[in-house]
């Protein structure tokens, strides 16, 4: 049998600064879920919105969240992903959680934090990639402003999927299509990228582009709308592309300091 993972992508505006609205908000859009899938994807920020203000927001609201994320994946019986505001150990990071049905919990903390919204000056930056193995494929989740930074996402370690989760702002969304299509290109990898829709309480309009490219970075789906995108990732696609083209073993080899 053939080797797939089934994902949802929930494309969506966010209240601001409200976790619990969110929170009910991301349930009732799971329950709406009909399709048997294993990962459903959520925005950057997902319960606040691209907050510079994290103060506003009690500090264990991300353990709430993560909570629900458990009892979320749980329930429908998938892998659950997406950032949030964290507090932890008197820092606040931009946390992304994948939570798997049997519980078990990954975070990745954002690597490039934001310096035109000062995300810099407010939230600790990460010092590490992880990889996480789910259903056989090898799966890379980064965030939003990570995207820009080919070298953070080089393929180095032969991962199947790169996941961008993101609140990317209209005026930019150009950059956002051009280099969700470079990345999944230069790294012969499945490319998923998952933007909000709506405005925030700063005036930014966000205007979707979600979408999961191919190894050769062509949109199996994509969509401008607040909607659930579904795609199927096959594993052979990967294997067939990566030893037919062999661009990979040509790749240059480093180790990323600093």
């Amino acid at each position: 049998m053939e080797m797939e993972l089934k994902v949802a992508i929930i494309q969506s505006p966010l209240a601001w600064e409200n976790p619990e609205k969110n929170r009910e908000h991301f349930s009732k859009k799971l329950n709406a879920i009909s399709e048997e899938v294993d990962l459903v994807i959520l925005p950057e920020m997902f319960t606040t919105g691209f907050t510079m203000t994290p103060w506003n927001i009690a500090k264990e609201e991300g353990g709430e969240t993560v909570k629900w994320m458990q009892m979320e994946a749980k329930r429908k019986k998938v892998a659950l992903t997406g950032s949030m505001v964290y507090f932890a150990e008197g820092h606040y990071y931009n946390r992304l959680w994948f939570v798997e049905p049997d519980g078990k919990s990954s975070f990745y903390d954002k690597r490039h934090t934001f310096t035109l919204a000062g995300e810099d000056k407010i939230y600790n930056r990460g010092e590490k990639r992880i990889l996480i193995n789910f259903k056989g494929f090898r799966i890379c989740p980064l965030i939003c402003y990570d995207l820009r930074f080919p070298v953070w996402a080089r393929n180095t370690e032969n991962y199947d999927v790169l996941i961008y989760v993101a609140n990317w702002p209209r005026p930019r969304i150009n950059a956002w299509d051009a280099l969700l299509k470079a990345r999944a290109i230069e790294n012969m990898a499945y490319v998923i990228g998952v933007n909000r829709t709506g405005t925030d309480n700063t005036g930014h309009n966000y205007p979707g582009h979600s979408t999961v490219n191919d190894v050769f970075g062509q949109p199996i789906v994509f969509s401008k709308e607040e909607q659930v995108l579904y795609a199927t990732l096959y594993k052979k696609s990967i294997s067939d592309a990566r030893e037919k083209l062999r661009f990979l073993e040509d790749r240059d080899h480093f180790n990323l300091k600093g």
